[in-house]
């Protein structure tokens, strides 16, 4: 059963640490994602940047806004995508990820979207 850990970061998080800290959090992900991956549990990941484009599309007309964004609170800092055998063992996982210890691992299943 896929499941996906979003890494959820305060907005301006980033930018409090120092290069050496960044790169230190970056290595215990990179470390993580490497685990998963052995265990045959890691189906994709990858860190995300900080930059952003919103499209929608209204009255016919696309509607293209760069961020940042002022209303954010947080931003999706990077993602997993696993293949576990159910939610159990995929709390299980996030519990582990270094990012509970500075950010929000917020844990979802894949389904049609007009499933809950």
């Amino acid at each position: 059963m896929p499941h996906m850990l979003l890494i959820i970061e305060p907005v301006g998080q980033r930018a409090t640490r120092s290069e050496a800290e960044g790169r230190d959090l970056y290595a215990q992900m990179m470390a993580f994602g490497e685990g998963l991956a052995a265990q045959g549990l890691l189906m994709g990941s990858q860190s995300l940047s900080t930059v952003a484009t919103r499209l929608s599309e209204r009255n016919g007309r696309t509607e293209i806004v760069d961020g940042p964004f002022a209303e954010a609170k947080e931003l999706v800092g990077g993602y997993f995508i696993l293949d576990t055998e159910d939610r159990q063992q995929a709390l299980a996982i996030a519990a582990r990820c270094p990012a509970v210890s500075w950010a929000t691992v917020e844990v979802r299943h894949f389904a049609p979207c007009f499933e809950g």
